[in-house]
């Protein structure tokens, strides 16, 4: 068993976790998670759009945990299963490396939610997880 790719998929599957209470608890949720005002005021006006969003997003991350799990060895193979970790860690890897455009922007005094570094790191770091799990061997 691959331990890199359980910790990625256990980090996939808080992320999906996350997004399921992220729709449940509505407009002030979507604000701090930077989803931004138009959704926010969305769902204030108890649009469903919001939500079934937030709601496909935790689906997409929970298929990024199961594909983790199988490239782990933990469950059956799925298909396309090393090509698709291989996109997953970079998909990731790709949104955290806006950590270091938004401490550019924090170093010019330029106004960032101070989550925001924090999210991106976090990214990063599941990528790097998710990239570096894959390339252990094993995922085929």
């Amino acid at each position: 068993m691959n331990p890199i790719l359980v910790i990625s998929a256990g980090s996939s599957f808080i992320l999906a976790l996350l997004h399921v209470w992220i729709a449940w608890k509505g407009a002030p949720a979507y604000r701090f998670f930077g989803a931004g005002e138009g959704m926010a005021r969305s769902a204030e006006r108890g649009s469903p759009a919001p939500a079934v969003l937030t709601l496909g997003l935790a689906l997409m991350f929970a298929a990024f945990g199961c594909y983790a799990l199988a490239g782990a060895g933990a469950i059956p193979p799925l298909p396309f299963q090393a090509p698709v970790l291989w996109g997953i860690g970079s998909v990731y890897a790709l949104r955290g490396l806006a950590v270091f455009a938004e401490l550019v922007m924090i170093r010019q005094g330029r106004a960032v939610a101070p989550q925001n570094p924090w999210f991106s790191l976090a990214a990063l770091l599941i990528g790097v997880f998710h990239l570096w799990g894959s390339s252990l061997g094993g995922v085929s």
